[in-house]
């Protein structure tokens, strides 16, 4: 494949240099190809290329500047600290793939990047240019991220080409059969976790573990039953950030998975920070865990994020395109067309179609689509109420619950629920319809607020509007933010009413356990759900009525409790789609698929929605499958 696509970009290139040599090499940079030229008018007028020949080509492409023309390194800092007088900022320069990465530190929170100047930029000094913002917020993961990726530059650029080589490589065999197996995911909800089959490729859509499983072997998705998929994987797509969907993946690279994994941008970190604080209360609690902080560096070096709308080869007949999906930030429907528009399947992972206080509903055009694989948590009971009334319940808990001299309790996952509650509590004392109480925000969803603040281009317009006029819209005077032992200390010990906002979600781990322990006993606190809770997980036996439970204490022994406090859930926060959400869009998605396929749902959901679903979308064949089940697309 890659000595035609090459003969190909070099007769574009001698078309612009009149005949002449223009490009001095080219090179993979995973699913891009990277051409260096030596000419600074070609360079200059690199985005116009790169433009044509994606067009020409089908493939992703970038123009570098070979190093004979490139300032040298003192300039650029010159120029860099002369542009940039008066603000702070972070430079790296990468001397392997010619780019300044340059991150700016700033008290807003949406700061427009100035494209033409950095063009400018880039064509006075023959070096590409990206530009970072650093909200108010920093994160501490974003850096240890950045350090993983970019600490080694030669082993960083070797990563490249092996995934490039991957890609571009020539097809060895042809014909046209698509097959799916679920590895997870099937009548449940946890372990997500497709496998898509072509001839040619192998493609794993997520791999998530299950929260509630009460033996390791039910906790990760069922790579047992196919050995050498680590040798003849191609690809991994994740399509966000929660442990359901990617836990498992650095369990890939540990038993020796080098090839591509693709998300979006803000799943990346929020990903790495998900599984570095796995492996710290790993720790904390004596367990072995099933792999080390190394393997997730692997992880993140191998990872290429993507944005919205971008068509991108993962393998030689196989390209991929993310679509928001409305679920957290970042969250993704993933679509994969397959040998030149053969078959198109479309994996919402989990959706929400309604618009939330950050985020648009997910999107429901696609260019071309067979076959929809949909999640169906709450395939089963309808929403009793709509999201403003979801709201006014709220309110109604909250104000209850401090008027009799409580403090409201709310488990919240780290990612998604966490800052969609902010935002509505926010909303609530703005407008007077809650009289103002602390708020505590305590736990991962700190450092997850703090990765938000990086990417508002991914939330809703509305907000990013309000972002830009008021500045950091999730952690207000409103709150007050528990970074230490001594102020959660302070926290536990006071008797005045509140809102404490911990994780976990599912009351798994995390600060929320030392905050139950102390509030479970007297019955004016309040414990609010406002998440799915999974079957198995300590959130859902107390939903369920247990109300004799143990938890482990600092010690790591179990510690029996009584729970006398009282218990509330509200559905309308979930970042999933309700039953009503999943059947508007099945009549809404479009195209129409010619097979719908149901997971990510416990039984009584998906065989009800399943039901629907033959009314809704007539003339589809409906699939509820189990795990280790296979469907053949494309035949019998």
């Amino acid at each position: 494949m890659f000595s035609a696509l090459r003969d190909e970009i070099f007769r574009y290139l001698a078309s612009l240099g009149n005949g002449q040599r223009v490009a001095t090499k080219l090179d993979f940079e995973g699913p891009r190809i990277a051409i260096y030229t030596d000419r600074p008018e070609i360079f200059a007028d690199r985005n116009r290329i790169a433009r044509e020949l994606v067009n020409l080509i089908k493939k992703r492409v970038i123009v570098r500047p070979d190093p004979s023309i490139r300032a040298p390194r003192e300039e650029v800092e010159r120029v860099v600290a002369e542009a940039f007088a008066g603000h702070q900022y972070t430079l790296r320069i990468d001397e392997e793939l010619g780019e300044v990465v340059l991150t700016i530190k700033t008290r807003d929170v949406v700061v427009p990047i100035d494209e033409a100047f950095v063009s400018e930029l880039e064509r006075r000094l023959n070096w590409v240019f990206v530009v970072n913002r650093e909200p108010p917020m920093t994160s501490t993961t974003v850096e240890k991220v950045r350090r993983y990726i970019y600490g080694t530059g030669p082993e960083r650029l070797e990563v490249l080409r092996s995934i490039g080589e991957r890609i571009f490589r020539d097809r060895v065999l042809q014909g046209n059969e698509v097959r799916i197996t679920f590895l997870g995911g099937g009548m449940q909800v946890g372990r997500s976790c497709i496998l898509v089959e072509t001839k040619e490729s192998k493609v794993l859509l997520d791999a998530g573990i299950n929260a509630g499983a009460s033996k390791i072997s039910d906790a990760f998705p069922r790579f047992d039953v196919r050995p050498e998929l680590i040798e003849e994987l191609d690809a991994v797509v994740i399509t966000h950030s929660h442990m359901d969907h990617h836990g498992a993946l650095p369990l890939l690279f540990k038993y020796g998975y080098r090839g591509p994994v693709y998300m979006t941008e803000p799943t990346l970190p929020l990903m790495i920070m998900e599984h570095l604080d796995y492996l710290n209360l790993m720790g904390k609690e004596g367990e072995l865990a099933p792999y080390s902080e190394n393997d997730v560096r692997v992880l993140a070096q191998y990872t290429t994020t993507l944005r919205y709308g971008v068509v991108t080869n993962i393998t030689p007949d196989i390209r991929l395109t993310f679509y928001n999906a409305g679920h957290i930030i970042g969250s993704a429907i993933a679509h994969l067309h397959i040998d030149e528009g053969f078959y198109n399947v479309v994996y919402t992972g989990d959706f929400k179609y309604e618009e939330t206080e950050m985020l648009g509903p997910a999107v429901t055009k696609f260019p071309r689509m067979e076959t929809l694989i949909m999640e169906s948590t709450y395939g089963a009971t309808p929403v009793p109420y709509t999201r403003e009334e979801a709201v006014r319940l709220l309110a109604e808990h909250i104000s209850r619950t401090v008027e009799n001299g409580g403090q409201v309790l709310m488990p919240v996952p780290a990612v998604g629920r966490a800052q969609e509650v902010m935002l509505v509590l926010r909303r609530l004392f703005e407008e007077k319809r809650l009289k103002e109480v602390p708020i505590f925000a305590d736990g991962l969803l700190i450092e997850s607020t703090a990765i938000h603040m990086m990417f508002p281009e991914y939330m809703s317009p509305r907000l990013q509007k309000e972002m830009a006029e008021v500045g950091n819209v999730f952690l207000s005077d409103y709150f007050t933010l528990v970074r230490s032992p001594q102020q959660r200390a302070e926290v536990l010990e006071s008797r005045e009413p509140a809102v404490i906002l911990a994780t976990s979600g599912m009351m798994e781990g995390g600060p929320v356990l030392s905050y139950f322990r102390k509030l479970c006993g007297d019955e004016r606190n309040l414990l609010l759900f406002v998440s799915y809770q999974v079957e198995g997980t300590l959130g859902r036996k107390i939903l369920k009525g247990m109300r004799e439970v143990q938890i482990m204490n600092e010690e790591g022994k179990y510690e029996p409790l009584t729970v006398r406090m009282q218990v509330e859930k509200i559905d309308g926060f979930s970042g999933h789609s309700s039953r009503q959400q999943l059947i508007a869009y099945m009549k809404r998605v479009n195209p129409k698929p010619r097979n719908l396929i149901f997971v990510h749902g416990e039984p009584e959901a998906i065989s009800s929605i399943a039901s629907v679903a033959r009314k809704v979308v007539p003339g589809a064949s409906i699939y509820a499958p189990k795990n280790l089940d296979s469907l053949n697309l494309t035949g019998d």
